[in-house]
């Protein structure tokens, strides 16, 4: 089949890769002519597993193709994916505009029948908003061409996007046409067949279903950070009290894991723009500003523990900090925990040397050459000269490190984990000082 994709960011590039996989034809367009040229070139600036290849094979292939040509990308195909972002405004909303942009294009280029379908996180409502804005333009030009808009959003995780896209655990469809059920159905028809993974649905439930799953998810990060907190508190151990209730089938062990908050491009954004969407229908939606409240005053967990430690002001210590990225896996820093760290850090006047084994570019990009913080290029020369070690991200390489070393090479034998990765007793039986995320009393640091 014959498919367009709009917007070669993570979903779109990801979507459209593994689609000319199994034989599709995808056309992918996209305004910056820069990163179109890359792509063209098999450069891609993301980090994903198994996306690099994907991608050069595919265009080598002849099956990807991508270019800036709106109107050629109109006509290529009957399917038009929009996966443009849908960054926060100001207010929390996300901001439609390029869904919007991309709607008026198809509407201004369209000559026959196109499906429509929205593969960007959007808010309940918005394939209404699509379809009134190509419908008017279609007035405007005087032309009557069907058209039908469907609800078809992602289910992505960063770090395992390729695998999610090949092997879907649901494809979540909202749309009451018979007729472009069953061409949609053929266009994923390569994903289903072990089992039929098409959910059909009316399309605002589909809307509301992604935001419904990415805030559940959220909902079980910021409760069982909430039961850390209370760990603290009352002496317990939040790893034991995890192994507790995951055992429970009802509960399960996914997603109940304590650490210094979540970030990325879904959790926060999405959280927070289903908040301004109930607030903006009269209605106050409780759980989910705690779940957001919980989150952002988590991000300040390890400073407050750093300071604690240390004091304040930190003028010139130098701190090792592993991990970047928000999480495994990617290279992507937005809204990651270890932004509020170091920039908490460095107004208390404290030195970084940051590792991290993707997101070193991204850091460089966003922070530029400033002298409080260098990017090392292992994570063992971060720690050299470092009043302590810090981590932000549970990258496996961390996991089994040398402790030895770490001890020789830190000025002091202080680590503050923000991921819980190993196990306080060990590290206090090699005389370290150990903050972690709700391991209670029992396992308090070690003072001499």
């Amino acid at each position: 089949m014959k498919v367009t994709v709009f917007g070669v960011g993570y979903v779109g590039l990801v979507q459209a890769a593994v689609l000319a996989e199994v034989g599709h034809d995808v056309f992918c367009i996209d305004v910056d002519a820069e990163k179109i040229a890359k792509l063209q070139g098999g450069q891609i600036d993301i980090y994903e597993p198994a996306l690099a290849p994907l991608v050069q094979n595919n265009v080598a292939a002849g099956r990807l193709c991508f270019s800036t040509d709106e109107a050629a990308g109109v006509a290529h195909g009957i399917i038009q994916f929009i996966a443009v972002g849908t960054p926060p405004n100001e207010n929390g909303t996300a901001d439609l505009q390029y869904v919007m942009q991309v709607a008026e294009t198809i509407a201004n280029y369209m000559n026959d029948r196109k499906v429509v379908i929205d593969k960007s996180t959007v808010p309940v409502g918005t394939a209404d908003k699509v379809r009134t804005v190509i419908e008017t333009i279609l007035q405007q030009r005087g032309q009557e061409i069907s058209f039908d808009v469907v609800s078809n959003p992602e289910f992505l995780k960063e770090g395992a996007a390729v695998a999610d896209c090949r092997r879907p655990e649901r494809i979540v469809i909202g749309s009451d046409n018979k007729e472009v059920l069953e061409l949609i159905r053929e266009l994923y028809e390569p994903f289903n067949r072990n089992h039929d993974r098409m959910i059909l649905m009316d399309i605002r439930s589909a809307e509301l279903t992604k935001y419904a799953a990415n805030c559940m998810l959220a909902t079980k990060i910021s409760f069982m950070n909430e039961m850390a907190n209370l760990a603290e508190l009352f002496g317990a151990d939040i790893e034991k009290v995890r192994q507790g209730i995951g055992s429970d089938s009802r509960i399960g062990h996914h997603f109940i894991y304590s650490g210094c908050g979540y970030g990325g491009s879904c959790f926060p954004k999405d959280v927070q723009a289903l908040i301004r969407t109930a607030e903006n229908n009269a209605y106050q939606p409780k759980l989910l500003q705690a779940v957001q409240a919980v989150n952002n005053q988590q991000k300040y967990k390890l400073t407050q523990f750093i300071f604690q430690h240390f004091g304040h002001p930190l003028t010139n210590k130098i701190f090792a900090l592993w991990g970047l990225a928000f999480k495994p896996n990617t290279d992507d820093m937005r809204e990651a925990p270890s932004r509020i760290v170091m920039e908490t850090l460095w107004k208390a006047g404290a030195i970084i040397h940051a590792y991290d084994p993707e997101a070193m570019n991204e850091a460089a990009r966003i922070y530029g050459k400033r002298k409080d913080l260098q990017l090392m290029k292992t994570k063992e020369a971060a720690l050299q000269g470092a009043e302590a070690l810090i981590i932000c991200t549970e990258w496996q390489n961390f996991r089994a490190p040398d402790f030895g070393m770490i001890k020789n090479k830190l000025r002091q034998p202080v680590i503050f984990d923000g991921r819980n990765l190993y196990d306080p007793e060990r590290l206090h039986s090699q005389e370290f000082i150990y903050y972690a995320i709700g391991r209670g009393a029992s396992v308090k640091p070690l003072m001499k």
